[in-house]
C-alpha cells in the first residue's frame, strides 16, 4: 500500500484509461480497466481536474483550501483520505519526485 504523504515531492496523477463526465455539477467516472462507475462528487470532481498533470500533494491541498473554507489540518485530511480511495482502486499514480 502507498501511503499518502502531503509533500512537495509526492506527486499524484491521473491513471490513463477511465471517462469522466459531468451529472448535475458532480464528476461520475467509468473505470474501463475495472467496469466500476464512481461518483467523484463535486470536489473530487475538482481534484481530478487538478490532477490531469502530475502535482503535488501539497499544492493540491493548498488550491483546495483557498477554494473553501475550511482549515489546512481538515483539508489536509479529507483530500488524503480521497486519495487513498483513489489509489485503491487504482485510478491515480503516485509517485515521489526526485528533483
Amino acid at each position: 500500500m502507498i501511503e499518502i504523504k502531503n509533500t512537495k515531492n509526492t506527486l499524484i496523477s491521473q491513471k490513463p484509461g477511465n471517462i469522466v463526465s459531468d451529472m448535475d455539477g458532480e464528476k461520475v467516472m467509468l473505470c474501463v480497466q475495472s467496469g466500476k462507475y464512481f461518483n467523484l462528487g463535486t470536489i473530487g470532481g475538482e481534484i481530478w481536474e487538478i490532477i490531469k498533470e502530475p502535482t503535488s500533494i501539497h499544492n493540491l491541498i493548498t488550491i483546495i483550501q483557498s477554494q473553501y473554507d475550511v482549515d489546512q489540518s481538515e483539508c489536509e485530511q479529507q483530500v488524503t483520505d480521497f486519495l487513498k480511495q483513489l489509489v485503491e482502486e487504482k485510478l491515480i499514480i503516485v509517485e515521489e519526485n526526485k528533483e
